[in-house]
């Protein structure tokens, strides 16, 4: 399966946290999503852009904060991540990026 443009759109970057690496002990890596993408475009994007096979695709939505930007008011943005389960024997390492 070859990479193509919007795989690279539905994946924006892989998150690196102390809950994240404490996923990858069971064989799973989470990404920052497009809002907008599914199960199966999160699935077949990982699967081009890595050359991995996905067990299991769960997303999860954060919805932004109201925060005080200069005394005004804003919030900032709602954040879907992908927390991608891998089949055994496969791997992807997260620290080189996309």
């Amino acid at each position: 399966m070859s990479a193509k443009h919007e795989h690279y759109d539905v994946i924006r970057k892989p998150i690196i946290t102390e809950k994240a690496t404490m996923a990858s002990e069971h064989n799973a890596v989470v990404f920052e999503v497009a809002i907008d993408s599914n199960k199966p475009m999160i699935k077949e994007a990982v699967e081009a852009l890595f050359g991995v096979k996905v067990k299991a695709v769960n997303t999860t939505i954060t919805k932004g904060k109201a925060k005080r930007f200069r005394g005004q008011m804003g919030r900032r943005k709602d954040v879907k991540k992908a927390y991608v389960t891998l089949e055994e024997g496969n791997s992807i390492d997260v620290s080189t990026g996309l």
